[in-house]
């Protein structure tokens, strides 16, 4: 069964950093992109950043560019995101998902999904 655990959330001041973590169990990681969403209280769920399955490209919302970076540890199946310069504006839950396709940014493209990690940013 092909499952998606994310970790890593939590409080933080602005200015601060988190790492987040999505683990994959049922399925290799490196045969899918991976994308990381979020989903603030009122506002649609979007994209943030994707690592491409293959090339190993990655690919950023604007809003993260320079503040967040991707990578994935493929001995850990694991995906991770480095949130660095975090605003309060960066609170939400954050969700990994997971096609066998490229990276877009259109979460409804994604079959997979896992719970979901709570980032809170103080200001």
């Amino acid at each position: 069964q092909l499952q998606l655990v994310e970790s890593g959330g939590g409080l933080v001041q602005n200015g601060g950093s988190l790492r987040l973590s999505c683990a994959a169990s049922g399925f290799t990681l490196d045969d899918y992109a991976i994308g990381w969403f979020r989903q603030a209280p009122g506002k649609e769920r979007e994209g943030v950043s994707c690592f491409s399955r293959g090339n190993n490209s990655r690919h950023y919302a604007d809003s993260a560019k320079g503040r967040f970076t991707i990578s994935r540890d493929s001995a850990k199946n694991t995906v991770f995101l480095q949130m660095n310069s975090l605003k309060p504006e960066d609170t939400a839950i954050y969700y990994c998902a997971a096609r066998q396709l490229i990276c877009t940014p259109r979460s409804r493209l994604y079959p997979y999904w896992g719970q979901g990690t709570q980032v809170t940013v103080s200001s």
